[in-house]
């Protein structure tokens, strides 16, 4: 498996994206194939070379012959379909299974930020620009790509929007558009003073539903380079770079600068005064499924001296809005605080040792490849314990003995 590093130098638009992986040598065929057992109109896709201030870099082109025989008669064509149907269609079709996944969660992000900025259900939100058969195309692909090159995980640069006005299916808006706005929330930006669209909701969607880690570059040992180009001429580039890691080369950092750089997170809180304790663990439970990072809570006085609770999620910036949501549907509070840490993590991996009791999983904790703390995992423990009708610390006991000696 392999990293990916998406360098926004000129922002991000779903053609760029796949345009860039093709360049980076994902199997254009492949794509086109697995492309053509969806239930989607005929299509044909050209990938050429252009030159963007003078690099040369990939070009994608989506042709559909049915539209330009209805243009011809009917006049423009236009499809656009809700959220459900995208989500539905990309369910039931035979896609790889991870590739479903990250298609799914990219256009998931889409039609929350859709939804929230027309204040209607995401499922029932109609994509225009982004719904269009083309971005639909664009957004599988860039997953079949992604798959094509094995990518594990993904990394990327701060990210430009660009400024100005942009005719779209409501009237004319604000760049970047508030569906953008709204998915770019907690990613950081990067500064470029360019009038014009740099940053698309497509973009913004894949941005923010794959990505692991926003971060500067550096200290990684570039393996492939590809770029995408961008449909605008400006002064700079308007090119998308994507750059191929070997996995150790970001999860053992290699320079002492690197091993420095922080996790961003989010921080939610809401204090509540009338919550059962029932409830506060359901919703502790829920939170923890749709992937908080940690969930507690803290006794507080409130006002008028009554005893309450301060609920606390550390999230990741991509599920931050889904935790929010748990949050607001299951207790009783009436709004949530938001704020941006940043967090320093040692690498952390898993061994099994062989106990009379079974098998039991130490999770150990690194730093430049030296062990700092290990422990076995509560879990199996406790399962063991249970099951052998001994006590828990004896098990935990012999765990450590064995990891130890």
């Amino acid at each position: 498996m392999k990293n990916l590093y998406l360098d926004c130098i000129s922002g991000i638009a779903g053609d760029m994206t796949l345009a860039a992986l093709i360049d980076l040598g994902a199997d254009l065929s492949y794509i086109v194939d697995q492309l053509r057992k969806l239930p989607i109109d005929p299509f044909e896709m050209d990938v050429h070379n252009v030159s963007k201030r003078g690099i040369t870099a990939k070009k994608l082109k989506i042709y559909f012959p049915s539209r330009v025989h209805e243009n011809r008669n009917h006049g423009h064509h236009y499809e656009h379909r809700n959220a459900q149907e995208i989500l539905t269609l990309i369910e039931e079709s035979n896609l790889p299974s991870r590739v479903k996944e990250r298609s799914l969660a990219i256009f998931r992000e889409l039609a929350m930020a859709e939804g929230k900025i027309h204040g209607i259900d995401p499922r029932e939100v109609h994509f225009h620009e982004v719904g269009a058969m083309d971005s639909i195309i664009d957004t599988i692909g860039v997953c079949l790509a992604l798959e094509n090159l094995e990518i594990e995980d993904i990394y990327a640069s701060p990210v430009p929007t660009g400024y100005g006005k942009k005719e779209m299916a409501h009237g004319l808006y604000p760049i970047p558009a508030p569906a953008t706005m709204e998915l770019l929330k907690g990613i950081p930006l990067a500064e470029l003073n360019v009038k014009g669209e740099l940053t698309t909701p497509t973009g913004a969607g894949i941005l923010r539903a794959l990505v692991k880690k926003f971060m500067p570059i550096g200290g990684q040992i570039v393996e492939e380079i590809g770029y995408g180009a961008g449909e605008k001429d400006f002064d700079h580039p308007n090119v998308l770079r994507a750059l191929l890691f070997k996995p150790s080369d970001i999860e053992q950092p290699r320079s002492q600068e690197f091993q420095q750089e922080r996790e961003s997170i989010f921080i939610l809180e809401a204090q509540l005064d009338d919550m059962t304790g029932e409830g506060l663990g359901y919703t502790m439970e829920r939170l923890l499924a749709v992937g908080a990072l940690d969930v507690f809570y803290t006794p507080v006085y409130m006002k008028k001296n009554r005893p309450g609770t301060l609920v606390t999620i550390l999230v990741s910036l991509q599920l931050a809005d889904h935790c929010e949501r748990v949050l607001l549907e299951e207790t009783t509070t009436l709004g949530v605080r938001r704020s941006m840490w940043t967090r320093n993590i040692l690498d952390r991996r898993f061994i099994e040792v062989d106990t009379p009791y079974g098998p039991i999983r130490v999770k150990q904790a690194f730093r430049d490849n030296k062990m700092l703390h290990q422990a076995p995992e509560y879990e199996d423990v406790a399962k063991a314990a249970r099951e052998h009708k001994v006590s828990f610390q004896l098990i935990y006991q012999y765990a450590m003995k064995l990891v130890t000696d």
